[in-house]
C-alpha cells in the first residue's frame, strides 16, 4: 500500500506523499482510509496538519478522484479530518468516541432513513449546483438567514429541524424547477435524519454534531453565493454523505451487537 511521508508538515504545506500505484477492486476507498486513518491515530499525521491535495493523493495511491473523495468524505463522518474550501483538508484533534449507538426502536427506522438519504444525495448534489447558478440575491439572503437561525439555535440548545430544512428548501426553490421544491416540501422535516433517530439527538448534548452539520452548511452556501456549481455540488454531497457514513456505521455496529460474540469470543464481522 502507498503511503505518507512522515516528516513534519504544517498548515501551508501539506503532508508529501510517496508510493506505487494500489490495486484496483471495490475496496480501494476503504483501503485508503485504513492508511490514512491509521496515520492519523499513530500521529504520523497531526493534528491541524493539511493533507495532500486530490491530485497528490491520486498520483500517490493510483487511485480516481472519485475514491479520494470517497475516502475524504469517509474521514470526515469518522471525525478524523475537516475540509474547509479553496483551503484544504486537516486533521482534526482526538475526541472521544463520536459515534452514537442505536436503540432498539431506531434500528429498523434507520434503514428507511438511509434510503432518503441515497434520495437526497441524488437529488440535492444537482440542486445545489443549478441553484449556484440561478439563485437570486433575495434567495441568498433567505438561506443566510436559514444558516444563522441554526446557528443560534445550537447556542441556544433550540430547535435546529426547522432552519435545517429552510436550508435546504430554499436551495431546492433556488433551482428555478419547481419539482425540486416539490419533492423536499412532500418528504417534509423527515429528511432530516435526527427527527427519527433517537439516538443522534440523545447523543449530541453539548451540540458538536449539529456545529459540525452547519459547517458543512457554510461550505454549501459559500459556493452557491459565489456562483460555483462544481463546488456547490461536491459539498452537498459531502454533507450528505457524512450523514450517510454516521448512520451507516452506527447500523453496523448495532448488528454486530445483536450477533453477538462468536465462538472463541470474537465478535463476527458485519
Amino acid at each position: 500500500m502507498s503511503s505518507l511521508s512522515t516528516g513534519s508538515t504544517s498548515a501551508a504545506e501539506p503532508a508529501a506523499l510517496s508510493g506505487s500505484p494500489r490495486r484496483r477492486g471495490r475496496g480501494l476507498a476503504h483501503g485508503l482510509v485504513d492508511d490514512l486513518g491509521e496515520k492519523i491515530r499513530s500521529q504520523q499525521l497531526r493534528p491541524g496538519d493539511k493533507l495532500p491535495t486530490e491530485s497528490a493523493i491520486m498520483q500517490a495511491y493510483g487511485v480516481s478522484r472519485t475514491v479520494v473523495r470517497e475516502a475524504l468524505s469517509k474521514l470526515q463522518a469518522g471525525g478524523l479530518v475537516e475540509t474547509h474550501h479553496g483551503i484544504g483538508t486537516f486533521v482534526l484533534p482526538p475526541k472521544a468516541p463520536g459515534m452514537f449507538r442505536l436503540e432498539g426502536s431506531d434500528v429498523a427506522t434507520s434503514v428507511d432513513v438511509l434510503a432518503v438519504l441515497e434520495l437526497r444525495i441524488s437529488l440535492e448534489t444537482e440542486s445545489a449546483g443549478l441553484a449556484a447558478t440561478r439563485r437570486t440575491e433575495e434567495q441568498l439572503q433567505a438561506m443566510r438567514e436559514a444558516l444563522d437561525d441554526f446557528q443560534r439555535n445550537v447556542e441556544e440548545a433550540g430547535d435546529t429541524v426547522a432552519p435545517d430544512f429552510r436550508f435546504h428548501l430554499q436551495i431546492a426553490e433556488a433551482t428555478g424547477n419547481v419539482y425540486f421544491a416539490d419533492i423536499m416540501s412532500h418528504l417534509g422535516t423527515t429528511i432530516i435524519p435526527r427527527t427519527r433517530i433517537t439516538a443522534i439527538r440523545n447523543h449530541d448534548r453539548r451540540g458538536e454534531y449539529l456545529s459540525r452539520v452547519n459547517r458543512e452548511h457554510e461550505e454549501i452556501y459559500a459556493a452557491i453565493a459565489r456562483r460555483d456549481p462544481e463546488s456547490a455540488r461536491a459539498a452537498m454531497r459531502i454533507h450528505l454523505t457524512n450523514s450517510r457514513e454516521r448512520l451507516r456505521l452506527a447500523q453496523e455496529a448495532a448488528r454486530r451487537e445483536s450477533q453477538g460474540p462468536a465462538p472463541g469470543g470474537s465478535t463476527p464481522a458485519a
